[in-house]
């Protein structure tokens, strides 16, 4: 039975465990440290699975990573990949990871443009179709391009937009497009 005179003492709840864990003294980093740390690499070497062979043989690392990655890209079972990427993260411990964060990021950046330009590509697309102005503004801001394929083509685009309003998926609309597409970009005022 509890004395009541005695004041009870608080017991540490379990957020005070984590912080207690999380602290790193002159032993160096924490477990928890060090696990997060083997997580992340684990992480970049699944990126760096997604990335083509071309970008990884650009790469400067060691050979047995190197074909690590390539076996880890022929696998397909899901305990074999798991385990593989384990392999991986282990291997990129003992290598500067900081040459292959960069090459992820550039590469997932130069992906993300190429979204943004076909956005941008299929914005203008709809506005050259739906408005007689935008397309002089197009003319007279792209003075290199074939005027007369390009009024051709919207007309087609338009066609196919009146013959079916909701789903315009014409030959004509998908032609403009890969135009636009092939046509370089307006020099930027300087």
């Amino acid at each position: 039975m509890a004395n009541p005179d005695r004041p009870r003492r608080a017991r540490p709840g379990p957020q005070s465990y984590l912080q207690h864990e999380e602290e790193t003294d002159e032993y160096g980093p924490s477990k928890t440290q060090l696990k997060r740390e083997s997580d992340a690499l684990q992480v970049l070497g699944k990126e760096l699975l997604g990335l083509p062979d071309t970008r990884l043989n650009a790469l400067q690392m060691p050979e047995i990573l190197r074909t690590a990655l390539a076996a880890g890209k022929k696998i397909t079972a899901h305990e074999g990949k798991r385990r593989q990427l384990q392999y991986i993260g282990k291997l990129m411990r003992k290598v500067d990871a900081e040459p292959l964060r960069e090459a992820v990021a550039a590469f997932k950046l130069g992906h993300a443009q190429d979204q943004l330009r076909l956005h941008q590509l299929e914005h203008l697309r709809n506005q050259l179709i739906a408005d007689d102005q935008a397309l002089q503004d197009y003319i007279s801001e792209h003075p290199g391009v074939d005027v007369q394929q390009l009024r051709s083509l919207v007309r087609s685009a338009r066609k196919d937009a009146a013959a079916n309003p909701e789903g315009r998926s014409g030959r004509g609309f998908r032609e403009l497009f890969q135009f636009l597409k092939e046509q370089p970009k307006a020099e930027e005022p300087s």
